[in-house]
């Protein structure tokens, strides 16, 4: 039974593989050279079949019993990642010590290291994991790898191969090596789930559309190209941006970080101490971004972070979701909003906010990243889909 679902997964992870690559040839065929689609096709997918099948639980339990009590297993992972990702850029004529490699490997192997020390992945959630988390993460975000590992290295920037890598240490890390449940990276169809996100997206952007007509920050400007057209820069746009932003963002802020602190409050006697010290910081923070960018309305971020965990609050007192979980869910998704300070727009970042609010809720309704992020992707594709333009 246990290795029918094993090959089960492989499977569905096959298919998801099949069709991104049809998909991905579609858009790139006659836009790279020959010789660059045919060194990329074979790395995207191992990179893709990889990512789609390593989140499902039969995977993470054979990876898991396979690691075993002989620790410096953990480090075959990356280091066959990273073997690829230099052979590729090998191929490809570009010189693999140029850029930040180096912060490639402390991203990748820095985690790994960590977790195979303390060897007890059933160890409740402490400090130690969000220290890890923040360091293995922050580094690559701020500082830049600045290699090119385009999928084809030139072309239409489908995706990049060190980006991808990012994604698969993430799942690989907290999921397996970790031990941590329900992080749920898994590319299934579940109709439910996929009801759910089409109506946080619709009622989100109904509230985007509202708000934002009413304080000029949203024009509908329609469409300058021919529908065929627009549709094909639509489902490009969509998907890229699925892959590219919305489940990376979504694996780290949701499956990851969301997880752990629903976990963290909930090993406790109270959720009123996360909800208070997280309501002080993360509205110092609003203000901060609020009256240090130009424009108008300063005050939004810091208003919609007290909405946000005002509604948090009367939430956990309802004690019907489970301690913790519209807390934690208060605190990424106000923490999410407020790191798009490098979008330079007030109004924007306080809907970034409910927008954290709103790929959190999927997650919690879903369990399933992969939804969120779908979310997420459609949030990104809105002006498009819509013919809508946002003013800064």
């Amino acid at each position: 039974m246990k290795e029918n679902k094993f090959y089960n997964s492989l499977l569905k992870g096959g298919i998801a593989t099949l069709v991104l690559t049809l998909f991905f040839l579609f858009y790139t065929v006659g836009k790279s050279s020959t010789q660059e689609l045919l060194i990329a096709l074979p790395f995207f997918l191992i990179f893709y079949f990889t990512q789609f099948v390593l989140g499902w639980d039969p995977v993470v339990n054979v990876f898991a019993a396979w690691n075993g009590k002989k620790r410096w297993k953990v480090l075959l992972f990356p280091t066959t990642m990273l073997a690829l990702y230099f052979t590729y850029l090998g191929l490809n004529g570009q010189n693999i010590l140029e850029g930040n490699p180096g912060l490639l490997v402390y991203t990748l192997y820095f985690p790994v290291l960590v977790y195979g020390l303390i060897n007890d992945p059933s160890r409740k959630i402490s400090w130690i994991d969000f220290t890890v988390f923040v360091l293995a993460l922050f580094p690559f975000n701020f500082i830049g790898l600045k290699q090119n590992s385009e999928l084809p290295i030139h072309g239409v920037g489908f995706d990049a191969i060190s980006h991808v890598m990012i994604i698969l240490s993430g799942v690989y890390v907290f999921a397996i090596v970790r031990g941590l449940k329900e992080v749920g990276f898994v590319p299934e169809i579940n109709w439910k789930s996929l009801r759910t996100a089409l109506l946080v997206w619709l009622a989100f952007y109904g509230f985007v559309f509202v708000f934002g007509r009413s304080v000029d920050f949203i024009q509908v400007v329609g469409y300058s190209d021919p529908a065929d057209i627009m549709i094909k820069t639509i489902l490009f746009t969509l998907v890229t941006s699925f892959l590219h932003t919305a489940l990376f963002e979504e694996l780290f802020f949701r499956g990851i970080l969301q997880n752990m602190l629903t976990r963290r409050i909930g090993q406790g006697k109270s959720w009123m101490v996360f909800w208070l010290v997280g309501f002080i910081l993360l509205l110092i923070g609003a203000f901060v971004v609020g009256y240090t960018l130009e424009g108008k309305m300063k005050w939004f971020p810091a208003l919609v972070t007290v909405v946000l965990f005002t509604s948090a609050y009367f939430l956990e007192k309802s004690g019907k979701f489970g301690m913790g979980v519209y807390t934690s869910l208060a605190i990424t998704g106000v923490t999410f909003g407020l790191v798009h300070y490098h979008a330079k727009s007030i109004i924007y970042i306080g809907l970034a906010c409910v927008a954290g609010w709103a790929y959190g809720y999927t997650y919690n309704k879903t369990k399933n990243v992969f939804y969120s992020a779908l979310v997420h992707a459609l949030v990104n594709t809105g002006v498009l889909i819509f013919g809508l333009k946002m003013m800064r």
